[in-house]
């Protein structure tokens, strides 16, 4: 039952309050200068003597006897006769407990967990659970950073909801042999997981969150960026914002744009990142290319911009990229014209703000175009890369196979086979075989 606030013996209050400071007992009395015979006093309740009692006094009421038998020395707190009244109050929070449990009222058993819960689990030897049960519900993000460790992984997972605490995943990884080995990235798990469930999940590559894009070899800005877009969710608006001033990425003042800069591979980007977080990704992965073949920073613009023409210009025959490499050093240290249709198909589209078409051939308006790139009309290398380079294509620009060749034609577009040759009468002849070869495949790539 509820306790009654308006009873003159103990309740709830009173039950559950802290013990009084002792206090410093009453000096004696002196006594009388004549004996006079002791007056009776009113019986107390039970309210009055504990109020007594904080007073220093005896909790007995006077016709109880003396004070000598109850309150000697030594016994209870500050003195005070009795037994310990914290065993008291243990053995009363137990009996409220049993008669919250067995027979109070809703309302009492709320007030009395949500205010004493601690002494009740102590009193009872109730022990709360550290872990919970199952699969889990719901969702629920978890992030693991690069270099945490087991405590900083526990922790996410119990501050996200997954685990119920903390301790629960740490003492279950200390029993894995061998170790387990997180992996950085964004999880998507579920909550109120059991330890095992959840270090399950996180072993699990399935539940890494991750956007994943795939640049090929050769693609322009506008390609890259396209499948940025798709890849990533950000809109193509971010994206030409973080790429209108390469330097910001270390490039060279001498690029016109980040055009083979952005490098071709499949990446993998965890929710959050920005636009410019995922260019200086693929730039960054660039120059790693670079640096591994020993290319100088003041090279750089200088062996990308051959590497592009390579990765367009070559076949599908890897010793054609080195092959392609020769033509183009020996073209350059003759003093001709490189003349290469890649270079005119793209400078054109650059300087009129088109999107690239691919095309074994040359109209007669772009070959004519005065733009930087077209190289039937400048001397040399076009001022910067036409597409994105791979590693081979890098490697072959630092590295031309040994080799007189002057001319190159792909006569096969489906197999890639490319014909070498030293005077223009074969490089012609050549080029006549790949006509051929257009008029009977009808590819479109011949247009």
């Amino acid at each position: 039952m509820a306790p009654d606030s308006n009873a003159p013996g103990d309740n709830w209050d009173d039950i559950f309050k802290p013990d009084p400071p002792a206090a410093e007992p009453p000096p004696a009395a002196e006594p009388p200068p004549t004996a006079q015979a002791p007056q009776a006093e009113q019986p107390r309740s039970r309210r009055q003597l504990r109020e007594a009692e904080a007073r220093g006094e005896s909790r007995q009421s006077p016709d109880q006897g003396s004070g000598s038998d109850r309150n000697r020395g030594g016994g209870g707190r500050g003195g005070r006769g009795g037994p310990p009244r914290r065993r008291k109050k243990g053995w009363i929070i137990a009996l409220v407990v049993v008669v919250v449990l067995l027979g109070g009222t809703a309302a009492t058993a709320s007030w009395a967990w949500a205010n004493y819960e601690d002494p009740i689990r102590k009193v009872m030897g109730w022990e709360l659970p550290i872990d919970y049960e199952g699969p889990g519900h719901g969702e629920a993000t978890v992030v693991i950073k690069s270099g945490d460790g087991g405590e900083a992984i526990s922790a996410a997972l119990a501050e996200a909801g997954v685990t119920r605490t903390a301790e629960a995943f740490y003492k279950l990884l200390l029993k894995q042999d061998p170790q387990v080995v997180f992996f950085p990235g964004h999880y998507q798990l579920k909550q109120e997981m059991s330890a095992q469930a959840a270090l399950d999940a996180l072993q699990d590559p399935a539940n890494k969150i991750e956007a994943s894009v795939l640049i090929k070899e050769g693609w322009s800005v506008d390609q890259t960026l396209d499948a940025l877009v798709e890849g990533t969710g950000l809109a193509r608006e971010d994206y030409e914002a973080a790429i209108a001033d390469p330097t910001v990425y270390n490039i060279a003042d001498a690029a016109p744009s980040v055009e083979g800069y952005l490098f071709p591979a499949r990446y993998s980007f965890d929710p959050g990142v920005d636009a410019g977080g995922v260019i200086n990704t693929l730039v960054a992965r660039t120059f790693q290319s670079l640096d591994e073949v020993g290319v100088a920073t003041d090279d750089r613009h200088r062996v990308l911009t051959i590497a592009s023409l390579i990765q367009r210009e070559a076949g599908s025959n890897p010793d054609d990229f080195y092959k392609v490499s020769r033509v183009i050093h020996n073209r350059i240290d003759q003093g001709m014209l490189l003349q290469f249709d890649s270079t005119s198909h793209y400078g054109y589209a650059f300087k009129h703000g088109e999107r690239l078409e691919s095309s074994v051939f040359t109209n007669t308006e772009e070959l004519e175009d005065d733009n930087p790139y077209n190289t039937y009309r400048h001397a040399g290398l076009p001022i910067g890369p036409i597409g994105a380079a791979g590693d081979l294509a890098i490697d072959a620009a630092m590295n031309p196979v040994a080799g007189d060749w002057l001319y190159f034609v792909t006569v096969n577009l489906e197999t890639g086979e490319t014909k070498f040759t030293n005077t223009n009468a074969e490089h012609n002849a050549a080029v006549e075989e790949l006509r051929q070869w257009c008029r009977t495949t009808q590819s479109p790539n011949c247009d």
